[in-house]
């Protein structure tokens, strides 16, 4: 169902840090990810994350699962937001594992992200 939060994102000075730090908070478990410069993939008994460094200070990132990326990004535009530039690693090998990621702004300006899970 598109909708639903489907994956969210932490943004840290340091990845391996905030590893220690989350996972001690809340038992969460850590797999290597896909961003460039390191990350990782994070596994909760609910909804999946990621962390990555370098972004020291930044909100959570919430996506929201998209069924169509194309048809979404379209409809955020005709309803008056935004779509940042933002290359979230859509290199295949990334897409395969991970599905589309795109920032976008609602009309008002408040942050928010779209997914496509892989296979969607």
């Amino acid at each position: 169902m598109a909708g639903e939060i489907s994956f969210f994102e932490l943004g840290v000075a340091d990845y391996e840090q905030a590893r220690t730090f989350y996972g001690g908070m809340f038992g969460w478990t850590f797999e290597a990810g896909a961003t460039e410069g390191g990350g990782f993939l994070i596994r909760t008994p609910n909804v999946p994350g990621g962390v990555h460094g370098g972004d020291s200070g930044a909100s959570p990132y919430v996506f929201f699962k998209v069924d169509d990326m194309k048809l979404a990004l379209e409809r955020v535009r005709e309803l008056g937001g935004t779509v940042d530039d933002f290359d979230a690693g859509d290199d295949e090998e990334s897409i395969a594992r991970f599905g589309r990621f795109k920032l976008c702004h609602d009309d008002q300006g408040s942050p928010f992200g779209l997914h496509q899970p892989p296979g969607a």
